[in-house]
């Protein structure tokens, strides 16, 4: 199992700031249209992804020649890339999270990148483009914002704010979230940029959130970043979230065991939504 050094997290975020600030914003509201390219109906991707992902990819890989590098637009071109995450070391990245809002011109968007054994997430590293916050946690050893630990907390609000996503449900599981859990919390609208949900919840913004789908990319290095912060993401049955298991839907984030516990509960009572 490899370990994650302080020098090897100063060498992962060097590699994210420099895609950030060579790559990706240099792009920002500057896209051509030619350089914005439907991926699938909810999404896109962009020139700046694409170059991001190939220079992530070739550091990451030269500081740890041992692992697989498993990249979002990798995995979209050839699903066999993903098979990497089940029996050995990978780097897992995320280019470019939030690439609709950066298409559009408007935050959030990130990087996020985590180093996973055999399914098991052990570093994640998460970039705020925009303000240079960066956040990242290592397996055991707690979680960091601009190199300070932090301790997740919740908003404090009555009734607690969720961030729930209705992008990616049918009209049933819509429905019963309207019914049956939209009553116990405030709504509020989500950022579409997992680089900027897990921090939120960290940092008392939201208590909880509800996400459907669970690609590595996207909650790698957020799940393990808000766990060890002490906070709570997991499977809706309680089990943990895993990389390898990137077929499963359904995963349960919030900044405290109990806020979970409770919106756990009220979903197990409404299995549709699983």
């Amino acid at each position: 199992m490899a370990e994650i050094t302080p020098a090897l997290t100063r060498a992962v975020e060097t590699a994210i700031r420099h895609v950030s600030a060579e790559v990706i914003l240099p792009h920002y509201r500057s896209l051509s249209a030619d350089q914005i390219v439907s991926k699938a109906p909810d999404g896109v991707v962009t020139v700046a992804d694409r170059e991001s992902e190939d220079i992530l990819t070739e550091r990451l890989a030269a500081l740890l020649p041992e692992a697989a590098v498993v990249g979002e637009e990798a995995a979209y071109a050839d699903e066999g890339v993903l098979m990497a995450l089940k029996d050995r070391l990978c780097w897992i990245v995320d280019p470019l999270d939030g690439t609709n809002n950066f298409a559009a011109g408007k935050p959030p968007f990130g990087v996020l990148v985590a180093l996973a054994d055999r399914g098991e997430t052990l570093g994640g590293w998460i970039l705020d483009c925009l303000t240079g916050r960066f956040c990242h946690a290592v397996k055991g050893g707690g979680a960091f914002i601009d190199g300070d630990a932090i301790t997740s907390r919740g908003s404090g609000e009555d009734p607690p704010i969720a961030a729930i996503s209705l992008i990616f449900l049918d009209d049933t599981q819509r429905e019963t979230v309207r019914r049956t859990i939209a009553p116990h919390y405030r709504l509020v609208d989500i950022p579409r940029c997992a680089a900027e949900q897990y921090p939120r919840l960290a940092l008392g913004t939201n208590d909880v959130s509800v996400f459907q789908r669970t690609l590595p990319w996207d909650h790698a290095a957020g799940a393990l970043f808000l766990n060890e912060a002490g906070g709570k993401v997991a499977r809706v049955d309680g089990s943990a979230y895993r990389v390898d298991e990137f077929e499963r839907k359904g995963l349960i984030g919030a900044s405290t065991p109990a806020l979970w516990d409770a919106l756990a509960e009220r979903i197990e009572a409404n299995s549709t939504l699983d």
